[in-house]
Parts: C-alpha cells; sequence; structure tokens
C-alpha cells in the first residue's frame, strides 16, 4: 500500500491531464513504457534487497556496488524529489480544500494540511501505516470503479447514445496529434507519475523479512501499473476525445461528468484530496528515512541523526517537512502554474534514480558472480531488462531535456553540481565526527 501511496498522486489525478494534451492517445503507450521500464528496475531492487537483507533503505544496495558516490547522489536525489513532491501535493491539496471552504485563504489551508500530516508521521510506524492503507485503499477502490465502469460504457454508450468503442484513439489527429515531441515531453509527467512504486526499498528497516516481502512486492508491480495508469488512461481517451479535455481540469472529473455520476464534484474533489494527501504522506516517510540514512553515513549533518522514543527520525522529518511550506508559497505568486513548476525536478530524479537502481543491479549481478555467489531464480531480476532500463531512460532524458523549457534542465544541473561539492566537502567531516 505504501507504494501505491506514493505512486497514485497529484500526477495521475492531475497531471494526466498534461499527458494527455501533449500527446493525446499516444499517452496510453507513454504509460505503459514507462511501467515496463519501472517493471524491470523494480525487479532488479526485489533481486539486490535478497542478497543484502541488512540494508535499512535502497540507497544502502547501491552503496556497497556503486560506491559512497553514487550512494551520496541517490540520497539527495531522493531526498530533494520527495520534499519537492510534498510541497506540490500539499499545494494542491489547498485548492482541492477550496471546494468546500472558498473563504479561507490557501495559505492558512495548507499550514493546515501541513501541521495535521507533521503530526501523523511523528507518531510511530504503525499509525502512519493504519492512516497509509486507508487512504491509499479510497484511491484503488476510486480506479478500479472507474475502469470498470468506463469500459462498460465504451460498450453500451452513455445516455442512449452508442458506445465510441476505440474509435476516438485515432480521430482528432491520430495517436499522435503532436508527434514524437509531444510524445517524448509527456515521458516526464508519466516518469513524476510513477515516481513512488520504488518505494518499497525505502521500508527494508522496518520489514519482517524483506528479502521475501519486496522481491513479492517488486514482482506484482506490473498488475498495479496496468490496473491503476494504463487502464484508466485507455479508459478516459476512449470515452473523451483527447482535445475535449478542459486545460487544467482533471480528465477523471471530466469522464464522471459524461457518464452522468451525480454530485460528481464532491466527489472527486474528495478523491483526489484523499489521493494527494496519501501521496504526502508516504512522501513525509521516504524523504524522512533517506535523510536520517544520509546522516547516520556520514553524507548529511549528524544533527539529523537523532531518533525519538518511538524510533521517529523527527529532526529529519521536520527538516522535510520545512518544505511544505515552499509549496504554499510558489502556490501564492505562481497561481495556476504551481504543479507544473514543482513536476519538472522530480521528473528528472526519478529518472536519475531508476537509472542508478539498474545500474546497480547489473553490478550486483556481476560481484556475485565474480564471488562465486549462485542467484536464485526465484529471485533473479533481468539483467536484459536492467540493460533494457538504463538505455531507455538515457534515450528519455535526452528527450526529455531536448522537448522541455530549458530552464528545468538548468536547475537540474545547478542541482547536480551542488549534491556533487557538498559530497567532497561534507564527507570527510561527518566521518570523522562519526570515529569519533
Amino acid at each position: 500500500m505504501m507504494a501505491l501511496g506514493g505512486a497514485i498522486g497529484a500526477g495521475l489525478f492531475k497531471g494526466s491531464d498534461t499527458s494527455i494534451s501533449q500527446t493525446g492517445p499516444g499517452a496510453v503507450l507513454a504509460y505503459l513504457i514507462g511501467g515496463i521500464i519501472l517493471l524491470f528496475v523494480m525487479q532488479g531492487l526485489g533481486e539486490m534487497a535478497v542478497y543484502n537483507n541488512k540494508a535499512s533503505t535502497f540507497r544502502e544496495l547501491i552503496h556497497p556496488v556503486l560506491g559512497p558516490f553514487a550512494a551520496h547522489l541517490t540520497g539527495w536525489i531522493y531526498w530533494l524529489d520527495w520534499v519537492l513532491v510534498m510541497a506540490a501535493e500539499t499545494a494542491a491539496s489547498a485548492g482541492f480544500l477550496s471546494f468546500w471552504f472558498p473563504n479561507l485563504p490557501l495559505w492558512l489551508l495548507a499550514l493546515i494540511v501541513s501541521v495535521v500530516m507533521t503530526a501523523l508521521n511523528i507518531f510511530q510506524v504503525a499509525i502512519y501505516g493504519e492512516t497509509e492503507y486507508w487512504m491509499a485503499g479510497i484511491k484503488v477502490v476510486v480506479l478500479a470503479l472507474f475502469v470498470i465502469f468506463g469500459l462498460i460504457l465504451l460498450l453500451t454508450g452513455v445516455h442512449g447514445q452508442p458506445g465510441p468503442g476505440f474509435s476516438h484513439l485515432t480521430n482528432a489527429g491520430g495517436f499522435f496529434p503532436h508527434g514524437l515531441n509531444g510524445f517524448a515531453a509527456s515521458l516526464l509527467v508519466v516518469m513524476f507519475s510513477f515516481g513512488g512504486t520504488e518505494m518499497i526499498g525505502m521500508t527494508l528497516g522496518e520489514t519482517e523479512n524483506p528479502d521475501r516481502v519486496i522481491p513479492r512486492a517488486a514482482r506484482g508491480v506490473i498488475v498495479r501499473i496496468l490496473l491503476f495508469y494504463v487502464l484508466p488512461i485507455l479508459v478516459i481517451v476512449s470515452l473523451v476525445p483527447w482535445n475535449n479535455l478542459g486545460a487544467g481540469v482533471s480528465p477523471f472529473v471530466t469522464v464522471f461528468q459524461a457518464i452522468g455520476i451525480p454530485y460528481v464534484g464532491g466527489v472527486m474533489n474528495f478523491v483526489m484530496l484523499t489521493a494527494v494527501l496519501s501521496a504526502t504522506n508516504s512522501g513525509m516517510y521516504a524523504a524522512s528515512r533517506m535523510l536520517y540514512t544520509q546522516s547516520v553515513t556520514g553524507q548529511a549533518p549528524h544533527f539529523f541523526a537523532k531518533l525519538s522514543q518511538r524510533r521517529v527520525p523527527v529532526r529529519a522529518l521536520l527538516m522535510s517537512t520545512s518544505f511544505l511550506y515552499i509549496g504554499v508559497i510558489v502556490a501564492f505568486f505562481a497561481k495556476g502554474s504551481t504543479f507544473g513548476y514543482l513536476m519538472t525536478i522530480p521528473g528528472y530524479s526519478v529518472m536519475i534514480v531508476w537509472i542508478l537502481l539498474a545500474a546497480a543491479h547489473v553490478r550486483s549481478r556481476r560481484l556475485r558472480r565474480v564471488h562465486g555467489t549462485q542467484t536464485h531464480e526465484r529471485y533473479a531480476g533481468s539483467i536484459v531488462g536492467s540493460w533494457f532500463a538504463i538505455i531507455a531512460l538515457t534515450l528519455i532524458f535526452i528527450g526529455v531535456v531536448a522537448t522541455t523549457p530549458l530552464w528545468g534542465t538548468v536547475v537540474m544541473i545547478v542541482v547536480l553540481v551542488l549534491i556533487a561539492i557538498g559530497y567532497f566537502v561534507q564527507s570527510p567531516v561527518n566521518r570523522r565526527h562519526l570515529q569519533r
């Protein structure tokens, strides 16, 4: 449920309109390709978890095979990814709450969300898990109903009109109305949407029998991708012509309105609010644990290594939570463009982390072969799949850079340079501290 909570958020419910507007019905293929890449990455992650069952996060799976700098880069990139995602999700949740509280200022609603979500995560993991279970469950049920009713309407029709079948996939400019450039640009949204599924690699230290649980969860990725991403997007672009979907309006709302469900505005507003709160909840867990791990391994100030009596990294959590208020500030100045501004860097970050995970899988398999350790077939990920993921993600990265605004690429380069500088400046200081 945690991986679903992190992955099914504003990126799907709100960001899918951006993906569809950029590439039309071809968004179905974009999500399918992204899902296949994710499957190979997760299979490799599952295999590494079996043969390094002492690791507490996937950062510690990368360190032994790719070295300390790769682990340092992974930790900070992943932390940055989630704090920015939390900022985007919090700003979005304030907008959803304003549906019922239109007279309250956006900043106050965002502040309430931030305080409540922080309080939930300060308590022990069991409370977090229970909250996440129910919030993720709501999203799963709604998506399942959406797919079922949508497929029925494709065949039976709406309001006495015959079902469109799949004719809308090729009407209005064809399957790729904006060509390959639009398709490449949409992949950034897809990567952002899928980000969070790898979060099961953040639970290694707090999961019983991770060497069995993690591979099983990784193998189930393809089912979740088809049910909760590919099929919903297919239903959307099949029921409603892609160019009839309103800009800035969730495609899910548009489809439910076409179906004729009463009070669709309030119903979907509640569902999307639950989705973004769930993703924020998962993000707080992932960001705080990653910052804590960076601290105890000497890659972040030792100040963040403090645990509460409930074994919660409170200082790392509060540091990560502080970025929630960036979302409020950006929302105030950027108005309706908040989500787009805050989505770019996490999209790049997800691709970098996935490349590092796939590379770590390839390298770990090679090292085990050198040392004569046999890889059990039951847990084996695909080396060919990992190489495919590395090559595909590199090509997608290049395509996104070539087809999206330059500012996002510049910011990402600056971030990578700062992380590299931080490694060479901070690491010796913290290593001396740990030795003392």
